[in-house]
């Protein structure tokens, strides 16, 4: 029954906390797009890939109590911080060993910043398209955020690394 639940306890654990919903959102979606088996439907919103499930379920965690969530004022801001709380390890611990495969994707994702994972995750949005539709989706999309060709590139590079590490 909540088993999905658990998957994002344990995701957010393997990462050893993060640091703001938008990056949560697209690490959980490229993860997903690697095809870890998460459930959460994703449409695209302003910000790249968005889950209100994830959302949904990050908040219910959150009043259960297996989920801490810190509020940083950043000043024209407020930043959020996810961390598995000792109730939240408790029911991780419950369920048996870790749902991931590779668990260092977790760790490869939460290096990366919120910025260069809603390029990726957007890239990842329309990689049913050639690569350059799909580059050219990502400009007219997110034209305002202006990724330059050496991000538009170094983010290829990463979904590629993420890539050979699920088939090692």
């Amino acid at each position: 029954m909540l088993q999905e639940h658990a998957k994002i306890v344990d995701f957010i654990a393997t990462a050893e906390g993060v640091t703001g919903r938008k990056k949560l959102q697209k690490m959980i979606y490229i993860m997903k797009k690697l095809n870890v088996p998460f459930q959460e439907k994703y449409e695209f919103h302003i910000y790249g890939p968005y889950s209100e499930e994830l959302a949904a379920r990050i908040d219910e965690l959150c009043d259960m109590g297996f989920l801490s969530e810190a509020l940083e004022d950043k000043g024209s801001y407020v930043q959020y911080k996810y961390a598995v709380t000792d109730e939240g390890m408790e029911f991780r611990n419950a369920l048996g060993s870790s749902f991931l495969q590779h668990p260092q994707a977790a760790a490869l994702l939460n290096g990366k910043s919120a910025r260069f994972l809603e390029l990726t995750a957007t890239l990842l949005y329309f990689d049913h398209l050639e690569r350059n539709e799909q580059i050219a989706k990502l400009h007219s999309v997110k034209g305002k955020l202006n990724f330059t060709q050496a991000e538009t590139e170094e983010a290829l590079r990463f979904l590629e690394e993420l890539e050979q590490l699920k088939h090692s």
